[in-house]
């Protein structure tokens, strides 16, 4: 499994529960079209966490990097109708910070084969 990870701040005046249903909404669109197995929206709680993460946490999980390359090239086209989810969730976000992990370790590692 391969999670992409995406924090965020929002523009100033826009509504946390707006921009959490545009989320979704384009999460939705991805995942139900296969180019995402599941995601996750979450929010700093109590104002708990390192200044230079920011307040909003999405989460994208794919199978592997070949479903992750196709959500990619699927958003680089540009076209309707994922123009439109994509425009909708950035226009509302004033910053933000990108990450990619996988499971660890996986199956593409190999028992014994460590090297110090």
């Amino acid at each position: 499994m391969d999670i992409y990870h995406i924090w965020c701040n929002l523009k100033p005046g826009v509504s946390d529960l707006e921009f959490c249903d545009r989320v979704s909404a384009y999460m939705n669109y991805l995942k139900d079209d296969g180019k995402i197995s599941t995601f996750r929206i979450t929010r700093r709680k109590l104002g708990l966490g390192p200044s230079e993460i920011y307040e909003f946490h999405i989460t994208l999980e794919t199978d592997n990097m070949a479903q992750l390359d196709e959500a990619f090239q699927h958003v680089a086209s540009r076209s309707d109708p994922v123009e439109s989810f994509h425009h909708a969730v950035n226009s509302q976000v004033s910053e933000v910070k990108f990450a990619l992990y996988r499971d660890f370790p996986d199956n593409v590692r190999k028992a014994g084969e460590e090297k110090f």
